[in-house]
């Protein structure tokens, strides 16, 4: 459980660092470009603990998945970007791909013969 934390952590701060980024103007304003470094610094530090317990395959999927969508939200509400049905869609096929990478079935040791 303590990884998934780790995870939504990394996810906002990693949501947080590429709002940065739109407001630092290609790093020419001083205090988004700090934001940029240290909310990036702390969405890998907070991501690499989740990997002592999340497999990398799926903890990567979930945090760029949900960044993604996140970050396109975040978009069209703060900055007006464009948020139409080819974008709905393109975000509902990285969850869905999420899910399915969730669901993949956890592997069960077969009983040795008797």
């Amino acid at each position: 459980m303590r990884g998934y934390v780790y995870l939504a952590v990394s996810i906002i701060t990693e949501v947080f660092g590429t709002a940065m980024l739109k407001l630092s103007e290609g790093f020419t304003v001083p205090l988004p470009t700090l934001g940029v470094a240290t909310a990036y610094g702390l969405s890998f530090y907070c991501l690499s603990l989740c990997l002592r317990t999340v497999p990398l395959s799926l903890a990567y999927a979930i945090w760029s998945g949900i960044g993604t969508a996140l970050t396109a939200l975040l978009g069209a509400l703060v900055w007006g970007e464009l948020f139409g049905p080819l974008k709905i869609a393109g975000l509902l096929l990285i969850i869905g791909g999420v899910v399915l990478l969730n669901s993949n079935g956890k592997k069960t040791a077969e009983e040795p013969a008797g």
